[in-house]
């Protein structure tokens, strides 16, 4: 697959913003209750604190694998080359591409339902059609603001990601300042015992707390934009986990040592809840306002990374190739934009309980687990150039590997059975595809 034809001009400040954007958003000030709400208690803090080292972990694997193949389209192209030969060649891009199709949008969608979630601290008695309505305006919004030229999309991007600083360094910084130790860490009796339910409970807030950090590998999806891709990749991956894992743990103990935490996990708006306590009604509105400007910034790095996935898939010849079109003076992948936009726009008809785990068990399998494979298959052939490489090899991708089994198996019965199930689909209409004399996906080579 060729990058070429687009621009290599995103530098790390715009590759930091991108992946923060995405990362926080609107995800913690909707997901906070529910986290809390999983293991009953303060002692959630360890779901975000596992997820922090996960997200590390997993973060190298992505390192290696997109300064090693800086092409437009992350797991896509790796997934292709690492297989390339090999009947899997075909299998695995392309269930990747299937399985993307769904949980890419689905990911778009859960900005969506927060943001009009949020929005009913503003507009008080708003209905779930008010809700639904709200969800698909800002969906056009979206898309029309990435209909445009790269260049003015990274400074965009840039705005958008400062808007979301200022956000949460006005929580954490009202928190800090109303600390209250004592209700901060008001732990249940046996908090932290050893049983079925806490293992549990600490996979699903595992799996929220993924869910807020992902994004951090948001820049390998457009990585054929990026100048010096094997230098400005992994830093910005590692800066924007780190920073994020602060932001969430100052973030999270803050609002909890103001609201205490029985309060919290029932919250529909904890972010406007926790600054109307300290400061009233106004303060609170306009916080709700600027967290609405942050669920605008993480769903626009969404669409416009995800939508470039199908565009490689497409400028491969291995998806429809409608959607390999470039805009004729934008130069940007615009068929993909409105495309994955518009299914986005209709998974905000569905309930975010729903959306989030579903999302997340429909891309593990493949995506997560399958490219941690693709980097051992890569790392063994003598030939090929690392330009980067993980500290103290395997033991990042084999935590991250854990990590991923472990929120995939403790996910609940009902979302084990949709990942399997989107799998099992996706093989069959693969073999449905191979067998009648189409192109097979992996014949193309990718480029670097």
């Amino acid at each position: 697959m060729s990058s070429s034809n687009l621009k290599r001009r995103l530098g790390l400040t715009e590759a930091i913003a991108l992946n923060m954007s995405n990362m926080v958003g609107v995800g913690p000030f909707i997901t906070i209750p529910l986290i809390i709400a999983s293991m009953g208690g303060p002692q959630c803090m360890l779901g975000w604190l596992l997820g922090a080292i996960l997200s590390i972990a997993d973060g190298l694997v992505w390192s290696e694998l997109s300064a090693a193949l800086p092409g437009t389209g992350g797991s896509y192209v790796y997934l292709r080359e690492a297989f390339r030969g090999t009947r899997l060649g075909g299998l695995l891009p392309f269930l990747f591409i299937w399985q993307f199709v769904l949980s890419g949008p689905l990911e778009i969608s859960s900005g969506y339902i927060g943001f009009a979630q949020y929005s009913g601290y503003l507009w008080k008695g708003m209905g779930p059609w008010g809700m639904r309505g709200l969800a698909v305006g800002v969906g056009c919004l979206v898309m029309l603001m990435l209909y445009r030229r790269i260049e003015a999309v990274g400074r965009l991007t840039v705005v958008l990601w400062l808007g979301m600083l200022a956000t949460v360094l006005i929580i954490i910084v009202s928190g800090l300042v109303n600390f209250n130790p004592s209700v901060a860490f008001d732990f249940p009796e046996n908090a932290f015992q050893p049983s079925r339910s806490f293992f549990l409970g600490l996979g699903g807030a595992m799996l929220i707390a993924m869910y807020d950090f992902m994004g951090y590998f948001d820049i390998c999806y457009v990585a054929g934009e990026v100048r010096n891709p094997g230098r400005v990749i992994p830093r910005a991956i590692l800066w924007s986990v780190g920073l994020v894992a602060l932001l969430y743990a100052l973030t999270n103990l803050s609002i909890i040592s103001v609201v205490p935490w029985r309060e919290a996990m029932h919250s529909k708006f904890i972010a406007a809840d926790f600054i109307e306590r300290l400061y009233g009604p106004r303060a609170a509105a306009a916080v709700t306002i600027l967290v609405l400007w942050t669920a605008i910034a993480s769903v626009f790095a969404l669409l416009l990374g995800y939508s470039r996935i199908i565009w490689a898939a497409a400028n491969a010849g291995d998806f429809f190739a409608v959607f390999a079109k470039l805009h004729p003076t934008g130069n940007f992948p615009h068929v993909a934009v409105l495309v994955v936009g518009t299914i986005a726009i209709i998974g905000s008809f569905f309930t975010l309980d729903d959306v989030i785990p579903a999302l997340l068990t429909t891309r593990i399998l493949v995506q997560f687990i399958g490219q941690i494979w693709a980097l051992h298959r890569l790392r063994s052939r003598p030939d090929f150039v690392m330009p980067f490489r993980m500290w103290l090899y395997p033991v990042p991708s084999v935590i991250a590997l854990g990590g991923w089994i472990y929120i995939f198996a403790t996910s609940g019965t009902k979302f084990i059975g949709f990942g399997l199930l989107t799998l099992l689909a996706g093989v069959a209409a693969w073999w449905f595809r191979d067998g009648h004399g189409r192109d097979k996906v992996g014949s193309n080579e990718p480029g670097h």
